[in-house]
C-alpha cells in the first residue's frame, strides 16, 4: 500500500509495469538491457480514491491519459530500472497528491461603492492634471 496524503493509500496492484530499451546515450548497454520503465494505471480501477479525486485526476492527467482512461508514465532518467520504476511511481503520486488537493473555492466579490467613486475621482484628477499642461486653446 502506498501512501497518498493522511488517510488515504493506494494499492501497487492497480501499477502495471513494462520494460523497454531506453532512447538516447548510454554506451553498450543501451542496445542489451530494457532499463525504461512504462508505467500505466487505469483510473476507473482505483476504486478506494473517491470520485472528486478520480475526476480531478483526469484533468490534471492531460496528455499522459489516453482514451481508455488509462494514464501512462514513461521514465528513463536513470540507468536502472529499479531507479525509473521508482520515479515512475514517485511522479504517480505526486500528481495523486496535487488530485487529492481540494480547489479553492473563490468567494466572488464586487468593489464597493466607495471605491468605485474613489477610482473615478483618481482618474478625473489626473485628467485636470494633464489638461493643464496642455497650450490653452483659443
Amino acid at each position: 500500500m502506498l501512501e497518498i496524503v493522511n488517510g488515504l493509500y493506494l494499492d501497487e496492484r492497480h501499477l502495471s509495469f513494462q520494460f523497454v530499451r531506453a532512447s538516447g546515450p548510454g554506451g553498450q548497454n543501451v542496445n542489451k538491457v530494457s532499463s525504461a520503465v512504462q508505467m500505466r494505471v487505469r483510473i476507473d480501477d482505483l476504486t478506494e480514491l473517491p470520485m472528486h479525486v478520480r475526476n480531478r485526476l483526469r484533468e490534471l492527467a492531460g496528455s499522459k491519459l489516453t482514451n481508455d482512461g488509462e494514464i501512462i508514465f514513461d521514465a528513463q532518467r536513470h540507468r536502472t530500472q529499479e531507479r525509473n520504476k521508482q520515479d515512475a511511481i514517485d511522479r504517480f503520486l505526486a500528481l495523486l497528491r496535487k488530485a487529492a488537493e481540494r480547489k479553492k473555492y473563490r468567494v466572488k466579490t464586487r468593489p464597493s461603492l466607495s471605491a468605485k467613486r474613489k477610482r473615478v475621482d483618481s482618474k478625473k484628477k489626473r485628467g485636470d492634471t494633464k489638461k493643464m499642461r496642455q497650450k490653452p486653446s483659443y
